[in-house]
């Protein structure tokens, strides 16, 4: 029983952690190299993300700056930025890649808390699933006759209480996110 509740618990920081990858990856207005995470360039044949070609860093809160660690992917860097889904729109020096963060419109702050939302959805929906599978194994352990079935309702028990918990959780972050993204 205490292995069900603790492979759910694992199940739900990885849910967790997912969420948090996700909403990171959400633009605020404000510079953020998370941003970039998903860009990925043509290095020698291999499909690269772009924190292993160049160093990236948020100089200012509305600026990003990639410093290539060969200057003959330069151009494809800013293609791979230029060509992402993230509206950017990066230029070169011949050395350096400078992307500006422009600012949100009030329209494209309530788009992006939307999207938010539906990722934090999603993931709760994942916790109700990991849920379900981890009530279907008490079931099934106490129809085995392994656990009787006091210590299988004390198991539903802590599982929803778990579920709970990591619900909270999902929409702390997604409270925090929101927050972060309407304000100006």
């Amino acid at each position: 029983m205490n292995d069900v509740v603790n492979e759910l618990r694992e199940s739900f920081d990885k849910t967790i952690q997912g969420l948090r990858k996700e909403l990171a990856k959400i633009r605020t207005g404000r510079a953020n190299i998370s941003m970039l995470d998903d860009v990925r360039i043509d290095y020698y044949g291999n499909m690269s993300p772009l924190s292993q070609v160049a160093t990236l860093r948020a100089p200012d809160p509305r600026m990003i700056t990639i410093q290539p660690w060969e200057s003959t992917i330069i151009n494809d860097i800013e293609r791979a930025i230029s060509s992402s889904q993230l509206g950017l729109n990066p230029s070169n020096d011949g050395t350096l890649i400078r992307v500006p963060i422009p600012s949100l419109t009030g329209e494209r702050r309530i788009e992006l808390g939307k999207q938010a939302r539906r990722h934090g959805e999603d993931h709760k929906i994942s916790l109700r699933n990991s849920r379900r599978d981890a009530n279907d194994m008490i079931k099934e352990l106490q129809k085995e006759g392994d656990i009787s079935e006091d210590d299988e309702h004390k198991a539903y028990e802590k599982i929803n209480g778990l579920t709970e918990e990591y619900s909270k959780k999902i929409d702390a972050y997604l409270d925090a996110k929101v927050a972060q993204i309407t304000e100006i």
